[in-house]
This record gives structure tokens, sequence and C-alpha cells, in this order.
């Protein structure tokens, strides 16, 4: 175990007052420590920017003293440079992580407290979690996995600048994206273009990869470019994000190689009128619902019944590889939805139609004092691109 010598700023000001913050909230639950394991929480705290996350990777954070940082021994260096005022806890090639997890915990707590963990998340093992139960009988565990949900849901200032630089990333990235849309290009060099676009604008590697197939295979939503030719006349739908200090402002678009058919011209209508209900219903002490059936109200056509989808967008702020929400649950503005909007919140804020043909528009959108304000500002009317 060692303890690491500052060798850079924390990047956010705000990191003391959240761990203030979150050891607040543990007391109310009864928490002696929390036992984070999720890439964007462990980030949020302490400012841990890496990918050996791959590797199980442990924030103990007791209710006082120094937090512990439970890695691989081979990200030693790592956290030495980016982390100062943590505990190191490693373990080995080969060594159980469960081990070195117990040693952490060990040093941290006593005899009979109660650990919070993330159950929720992606990133405990369920042998770890069975190792730290046999290791550490006497220790009772609760699920924490929503602790720091309502806290990363409000964006600081500090918070919405990183945002704000990822929405021009966002908007490099699809400019090149739909310049290189031209009827015959394979849908790989119009990735390519999307990806020299945004890291040349200063963007990081983004939590997803840009999502970028025609519009006859809308509804395989997460499924990527290929082999393709981008066909004439027919639809292409781009979703990407820009990256800034890990936090992400999505955006999509869909755009005719060509030429664009009239029923494109009326799904596109009707995708850019429920966008502009949308952010007119986005405003803070709404509810996720009510935002929800403003966007589906403008989308329904006068003869056909309302569009089935599951939201109109969804919270976005730091994400790590394979996801830019931020987790496996994600908070949507969805049909019913009781979740208070509140000023701070930065929103994917997305208009999908699927009569009479596939289209898409969305933007992030940050959530201010009286209402919202799109940062990402892509034109969004129909583009043929020739």
């Amino acid at each position: 175990m060692t303890t690491a010598t500052p060798l850079l700023a924390p990047l956010d000001p705000d990191r003391d007052a959240r761990i203030t913050a979150l050891r607040a909230a543990m007391a109310v639950r009864g928490l002696t420590a929390v036992a984070l394991t999720s890439p964007e929480n462990i980030y949020y705290l302490l400012g841990l920017d890496h990918l050996g996350y791959f590797a199980f990777t442990m924030l103990v954070l007791p209710a006082e003293g120094d937090p512990l940082l439970v890695t691989r021994e081979m990200e030693r260096a790592t956290v030495l440079a980016q982390v100062p005022g943590a505990r190191h806890v490693t373990f080995a090639d080969g060594e159980d992580p469960a081990d070195a997890a117990a040693r952490a915990l060990a040093h941290a707590v006593p005899d009979g407290a109660t650990v919070g963990v993330e159950r929720h998340g992606s990133f405990l093992p369920p042998a770890v979690l069975d190792g730290l139960r046999a290791a550490l009988p006497t220790l009772a565990w609760r699920d924490c996995s929503d602790l720091l949900a309502t806290a990363r849901a409000v964006q600081s200032a500090t918070e919405t600048g990183w945002a704000r630089r990822a929405a021009a990333v966002s908007d490099a990235a699809m400019q090149a994206g739909i310049a290189a849309a031209r009827p015959g290009t394979a849908e790989r060099d119009v990735a390519a273009a999307t990806y020299h676009a945004m890291i040349s604008a200063g963007g990081e590697p983004p939590g997803f990869v840009p999502l970028i197939r025609p519009v006859a295979m809308l509804g395989q939503e997460h499924v990527t470019w290929g082999d393709r030719a981008v066909a004439p006349g027919q639809g292409l739908f781009l979703e990407l994000s820009g990256c800034v200090r890990r936090y992400h402002a999505p955006l999509c678009r869909t755009v005719h190689p060509g030429w664009a058919p009239p029923a494109a011209q009326e799904a596109a209508a009707a995708a850019l009128a429920g966008l502009a209900a949308a952010r007119a219903a986005l405003r803070p002490g709404v509810r996720t619902g009510e935002v929800f059936a403003a966007w589906q109200r403008a989308v329904t056509g006068p003869a056909g019944p309302p569009p089935v989808r599951h939201h109109c967008g969804y919270l976005v702020g730091i994400g790590y590889p394979p996801s830019w929400v931020g987790g496996p649950e994600v908070l949507g503005i969805r049909p019913g939805g009781d979740v208070e909007v509140l000023a701070g919140m930065v929103f994917h804020l997305m208009s999908w139609v699927e009569r009479p043909v596939g289209h898409v528009v969305s933007d992030t959108a940050l959530v201010t004092a009286d209402g919202c304000e799109l940062l990402t500002t892509v034109p969004r009317e129909l583009t043929v691109v020739s």
C-alpha cells in the first residue's frame, strides 16, 4: 500500500465538495464506507482517467480518512501521477483481485461495518463480491448503485464547460461525416472522416464509436458502419459524440446522398417538429413524462396512431467505453416518467420517427434556469449531399 505523491492538480475544483457530499449521503444511509467500481464514479470523485479499468478497479471511500484505490499493479504509475492523496492497493497478475480489495476494506472499516457496493453496475464481478464476503464475514453489504446518481445528474459550471467543448467537437465531426456521405462512398470512409475531424478538433476517445448505417437499418440501434456503399436516395443515419475530459455531447443527423424522396421530406418535417416541441417543454420543474408527451404529440400524424418509442432523450455526461451514458441504467425522457427536470441537467434530446420512413434528428440540450439551450449546432433541416 502506497500513498500517492501529487504530480498533477485535479481536473475539477469541485471534487473535494463531491466527496464531502457523498459522505453526508453515506451517513444518512448508515454506510461506514462505499466500494465503487464504475469508472465514471471513480473519475467523478478522484479524477482517475485511463483505460485500465478493464481490469478490476475499486475505490474504497471510508466515512473518514483517505480514499483507497484498488487496481492492477501495472497501473501504479498512472495512479501516482493522477490521484493525489489516495492510498494505492495493488494486485499482481495472477493474484485474486478480491484479496487486494479485502485488504483495502479491512484497513478502512471496522468489524461489523456496513459497506455500500454497486451491485447494479457493470464492473463488480460476482466472483470478487463473493471473495469479499468470504474474506470479511463480519461486514454487512448494501447496494448503493444509485448513491451518486442525483449528484451526477446536475452538472456544475465546470462540467457544463466541458460539455460545451465536447459539443464543438461533435459539430466538427458531424459536419465532416455529412460532407463525406456522397453517393458511392464507403460507409467506413464516412466513419474515417468523422474520426479525423473529432480528433483534430480536440476530442478524446468517446464512450461509443460513431453509429453510421442506412435508414433501412435504423431499427438496429447499436449497429454501425460496414462494407456497404452509400446509396443514392437512401437515407444515411449518423449518431456520434465528441468527448472532452470524459464529458459527452451526442447528436444525430439523417442525410440523403444524391436526392431525397418525398417521404423523407415528410419524415424530416415530423422529426423537426418533435425536436422543437421537446426543446420547448424541457425546462426546470417539469416531469420527464411531460417532455415525452410534448414530443409525441408533435410527431403524431393526423391519421396515424402515436409512435411507439421508449424515450425521446436521456441524460449524458461522464462516460467511458462501452457507453457515453455513464453506466448500464439510463435516466431517459420516457412515457409517464416522473423525474423532475432540474437546471444543470444535460440531455441527448432525440426526435426519432419511422413513418413514413425513418428519420432522426437530435442535439445535446443543457437545461438552464428558464428553459434549455441546444449545445450542438449542425443544421437540422433535411440535407441532400451531392
